[in-house]
């Protein structure tokens, strides 16, 4: 189940939300867009980018034309891929990004940190969740120590996901998505 929890000024008594509806309201009020989507044909845990993407030809290119995103791809890591530690590691480290970040799990799940002054919200996302964190928005991204997930990225930005470190150690003082 996709949930938000929010961190107001530190670790302590975090909020947590599990109401879809509740969750894109909050998230909204930052900028953050998140909404489920339904895939337009059966897919499977073999199931490549082409028919991935067929799949979601209706949504993804409505995001597309409304947000003048240029490239889109899928990334899909599992728990025996040879780098995974090596991807784990460039994610975790808080950063932005001169694009929007939009990642759509087509299956499997992932935890993305926002971080808005003193409060910080944790995203776990999962099938059927598209998330849009705009351009400039401080965050990091955690995939676990065992990765299982495919994602359809979409970048306006030809060169693809391209990061800028802010060089806040933020990110140690959280839970990782164990």
């Amino acid at each position: 189940m996709s949930e938000l929890t929010i961190y107001d000024g530190g670790l302590e008594n975090p909020r947590s939300i599990c109401d879809q509806q509740e969750m894109s309201k909050v998230l909204a009020g930052h900028g953050i867009r998140f909404e489920q989507w339904q895939a337009g044909a059966a897919l499977n845990r073999e199931s490549t980018q082409d028919e991935i993407l067929e799949a979601y030809d209706e949504q993804v290119d409505a995001l597309r034309k409304a947000s003048g995103f240029q490239s889109v791809d899928v990334i899909s890591l599992h728990p025996e891929h040879p780098q995974k530690k090596v991807m784990r590691e460039k994610f975790l480290n808080e950063h932005i990004h001169t694009d929007d970040e939009v990642r759509f799990f087509v299956d499997g799940q992932g935890l993305f940190y926002l971080h808005f002054d003193d409060v910080v919200m944790t995203v776990l996302c999962e099938k059927g969740d598209l998330i849009s964190v705009p351009a400039h928005t401080k965050h990091w991204f955690d995939m676990g120590p065992k990765p299982d997930f495919k994602c359809i990225r979409l970048f306006t930005d030809e060169a693809g996901w391209v990061a800028q470190m802010t060089g806040d150690t933020i990110a140690e003082r959280y839970p990782r998505f164990e």
